[in-house]
């Protein structure tokens, strides 16, 4: 995963430099200001790109004459190598991508008349773009990685990279914490329940008679925050990205005017509509509502824990113990309730990334000792249900600087992201050399980060 990351970081300047010209408007005058092997490096690409820096608050480490075509230079000859070496990008990854930048950019401008009015272009034509962009941008990574490779290191190979580091460049670790957590989960009444499908299959009648539109409704009453904005439209999307219940109902859809029945899914309860299929993936609206924690039984929750938190610290059971038997989230419950760090993998977190997790937890573990055992708290839980809990701070490790014996994964990190770069690096001066490059004598007064794009004659 630290490769991959390291990848990912060195690929984000290429990345958005294949974004903009894509838009760059056709019918103008233009000039060609570099040419690298085959490929032109047109004005009018500089200047969308420097504009798309200013809009995006992207400062560039120099002047962006100078460094915008050098970066464009650079992708050239990543894609250049693409395609000696038969490198290829599933069209599926690239169409799921597309398909979310379209979703993104019509959500930003209002509506795809916006959109289209702004790029001056039809949505099918922004989509043939976004493909091209998209393309390049994953051949861009996978090249990249293809050339850094599997860098192996050993301790021995960690410890004497940082042994010659000064004492000012060894890197500041923030405080970190591993947290434990016993979850449960609040009874939902029948007649929650009840009330939810009721709601739901009124709304389906609605659309069905012509009463009102599953746009309309989703808007006004869906509890899927992302969808809801859109009327409750959903990308296209394969059966695998779908929890089990979900891909069920839709993928079984046949009439884009037909309302589905009421279903369930750990989420809540769901109406969908077909908007359209495309051979292994679908489209389609739907309404989310989520049944509501009754507070009676968010105080039975909470007083059960109250119980236990006190039965742990009388040493009746362990901590352990009663998450493993005890609790509600299955995700922590087999690991004896020790939460994992969705960035690192690891049970660290430092405080910004657990508020991430849950503001709740942060905020309860915060004034916990080592050992001891929060309040119980009232929080929401991935799904967005509400969920009553009790945390114990496991371990702290105040902020300090690396050292071999606490930090080994994060310097193993470092090491190998330098060791990606400076391959990388060397991979472009040595392409330099052997590709032909022509710089319009009005560009070439610069300080490049690879002074090789001139050669002596």
């Amino acid at each position: 995963m630290n490769r991959l990351k390291c990848i990912k970081m060195l690929a984000l300047l290429a990345m958005w430099c294949v974004s903009s010209p894509l838009f760059a408007q056709d019918n103008v005058i233009d000039e060609v200001v570099w040419v690298v092997g085959d490929e032109a490096i047109l004005k009018s690409d500089v200047e969308s790109e420097r504009l798309n820096a200013l809009l995006s608050n992207v400062k560039l480490d120099g002047d962006p004459y100078c460094v915008i075509p050098e970066q464009l230079a650079i992708q050239k000859l990543y894609l250049h190598q693409a395609e000696l070496d038969s490198i290829e990008v599933p069209e599926q990854d690239i169409l799921r991508s597309v398909e979310n930048e379209l979703n993104s950019r019509i959500e930003d401008f209002g509506s795809k008349e916006k959109m289209e009015e702004y790029y001056g272009m039809t949505q099918t034509k922004i989509r043939e773009k976004f493909q091209e962009m998209f393309r390049n941008q994953m051949l861009v990574q996978r090249t990249q990685m293809n050339l850094v490779g599997d860098i192996k290191l050993v301790p021995a190979d960690v410890r004497r990279y940082f042994k010659n580091l000064p004492q000012d460049s060894i890197p500041f670790v923030p405080t970190q914490v591993e947290v434990q957590i016993l979850m449960l989960e609040p009874k939902i009444t029948q007649e929650e329940i009840d009330r939810v499908k009721s709601t739901l299959r009124d709304y389906a009648q609605q659309i069905e008679k012509g009463e009102s539109s599953f746009g309309v409704l989703a808007r006004l009453y869906s509890e899927d925050p992302g969808s809801a904005r859109k009327g409750g439209e959903c990308p296209f999307t394969s059966r695998g990205a779908l929890v089990p219940e979900f891909s069920n109902v839709v993928f079984n859809l046949t009439d884009p005017k037909k309302v589905s029945k009421v279903f369930e899914t750990e989420y809540g309860y769901h109406i969908a509509q077909l908007i359209e299929k495309r051979g292994d993936r679908v489209s389609y609206r739907h309404i989310l509502i989520k049944p509501k924690v009754d507070e009676k039984e968010l105080e039975a929750g909470l007083l059960r824990l109250d119980s236990i938190a006190n039965d742990v610290r009388k040493g009746t059971f362990t901590f352990e113990e009663a998450a493993t038997y005890l609790s509600q989230d299955k995700e922590t419950r087999n690991n004896k309730g020790l939460m994992v760090n969705p960035n690192t993998r690891t049970a660290r977190f430092e405080m910004q990334d657990l508020a991430q997790v849950s503001q709740e937890i942060a905020v309860a573990v915060e004034g916990l000792n080592i050992g001891e055992i929060s309040k119980p708290i009232v929080m929401l839980n991935k799904r967005g249900k509400e969920v009553c809990a009790i945390v114990k701070l496991k371990s702290r490790i105040d902020g300090h600087k690396a050292t071999m014996s606490e930090d080994y994964q994060r310097l193993k990190a470092i090491v190998q992201d330098k060791l990606a770069q400076e391959k990388l690096e060397k991979w472009i001066r040595e392409k330099q050399k052997k590709t032909y490059v022509r710089i319009n004598e009005n560009w070439v007064n610069c300080e490049f980060k690879y002074p090789g794009w001139i050669k002596e004659e």
